[in-house]
């Protein structure tokens, strides 16, 4: 089976009682609201990721305030052709503040809109679980920067 890892950065982008999301598009055409940021190129800086893949997410400006941790998740993709792909993505999770820019949609990307949210409405939007993760690390601040000792599966 086939290996594949892909790393990321996000931004959890908190003001004012309200969380800064991104609605990613899946192949599928399902949309779950996601934090903001994405994959690293190669030979980028993770600071540097997420404050450009906000920007491109959301129409904002980032600045990195903190490294909140990091999260790692599998999964099986199955082939067209042969075995399929065992995924794993390694998702640093970073606290940013927005210092200039109002959200507005992506441009050709993986995201369709950007918008703040109260937190209190958090749980009743549909959501992939980096959003859950992101607020646990933002809230809990864990000494090793992981919710728990758990590598996540899907999401």
């Amino acid at each position: 089976m086939k290996q594949h890892l892909r790393v990321a950065a996000y931004a959890v982008c908190v003001q004012d009682g309200r969380i800064l999301l991104a609605r990613w598009v899946a192949r599928d055409g399902t949309r779950r609201w996601t934090l903001p940021g994405g994959g690293m190129d190669h030979g980028e800086d993770p600071v540097g990721t997420v404050v450009r893949e906000v920007a491109e997410e959301t129409g904002c400006t980032a600045e990195v305030t903190a490294l909140l941790g990091v999260d790692s998740m599998t999964t099986r993709r199955p082939g067209r052709f042969g075995s399929g792909e065992d995924f794993q993505s390694l998702r640093i999770v970073y606290e940013a503040r927005i210092t200039a820019g109002e959200p507005r949609p992506e441009t050709d990307g993986s995201t369709d809109l950007a918008a703040w949210h109260p937190l209190d409405s958090v749980p009743a939007l549909a959501r992939v679980s980096l959003v859950d993760i992101g607020l646990e690390l933002w809230r809990a601040r864990p000494a090793l920067g992981r919710v728990d000792g758990s590598v996540h599966g899907t999401g």
